[in-house]
């Protein structure tokens, strides 16, 4: 058995004596618009937590969100996480997102952590997340650093690459002409969002920003990723220079859609975070 098996089993464990109480805690980005927030935390008082970002298309209660506070909370570790602008119960219209705007949004929850007594707090970010978290995490100040950790599910760094991959010339070209794009999760009708998210995009350079990154840092990627190039999370890494580790995972998709995939990755995300916010 792995340390990885060993931890998770004694967590798992602890979790059953240990009740997880959970609120919902919104909050207001710079523009004074409502980020639907939850915080789930342990039965005994933690200053460790970690925020979790989701996905494009997803949501708050992603699957990999709900399955990492599972696991974190019985090593005594609060979880926060919340809805980008324009989706689920956040204000605003999906198809006014930009990377700015939930750059902000992250900003104003690691706000709202660190003046609720969370000392030690954890960055993790899945897909578009991972390049939102990327960003802030380079944001960190010499001397006063926030993070003691980042953990990047499926990153995507250049998410303008691969949208030009998955929607191709003619896509990016009906994309720009009609405010509209195809449901890259499966969905029938196409979603709207303008082009201006695509342009706001070309503005960020996470590959340049991972170079100032201090904090540790793990990527969990599957070698059969069909959105994200594999080529961008081994680039990504090639520019870290703070403590760094990359797991790929053999045969696995971008939704780790099998289910010992999935669980591998949430349980390298979750120790990763165990690891580097170490109870006292």
């Amino acid at each position: 058995m792995s340390r990885t098996d060993l931890t998770t089993s004694e967590a798992l464990r602890q979790y059953d004596a240990m009740p997880a109480q959970e609120q919902s805690l919104p909050f207001t980005d710079t523009a004074g618009r409502r980020v639907a927030g939850v915080l789930a935390e342990p039965s005994r008082r933690t200053d460790r937590a970690v925020l979790l970002c989701h996905g494009f298309l997803s949501g708050k209660n992603s699957n990999t969100n709900r399955a990492l506070t599972d696991l974190l909370l019985p090593e005594g570790i609060s979880t926060f996480r919340f809805d980008w602008f324009g989706v689920g119960e956040s204000d605003g219209e999906f198809a006014d997102l930009t990377v700015t705007a939930c750059l902000d949004q992250v900003g104003q929850a690691l706000r709202v952590l660190l003046a609720r007594g969370y000392g030690r707090v954890g960055l993790i970010g899945s897909s578009f997340g991972g390049l939102v978290a990327t960003l802030a995490a380079a944001q960190d100040r010499p001397g006063r650093p926030v993070l003691a950790a980042l953990g990047l599910k499926c990153p995507a760094p250049d998410f303008p690459e691969m949208l030009r991959l998955e929607f191709g010339e003619d896509g990016m070209d009906r994309w720009k002409r009609t405010g509209q794009i195809p449901d890259v999760t499966g969905g029938t009708k196409p979603v709207r969002l303008k082009f201006r998210f695509y342009e706001d995009c070309l503005g960020y350079d996470a590959y340049k920003a991972a170079e100032t990154i201090r904090a540790p840092v793990l990527i969990v990627q599957g070698e059969c990723d069909e959105y994200v190039p594999l080529s961008q999370s081994r680039r990504l890494f090639d520019a870290l220079r703070s403590e760094k580790h990359l797991s790929v995972l053999p045969g696995a998709t971008h939704g780790f859609s099998r289910p010992e995939d999935f669980r591998t990755m949430v349980r390298l995300l979750a120790d990763w975070m165990t690891r580097h916010l170490p109870a006292p």
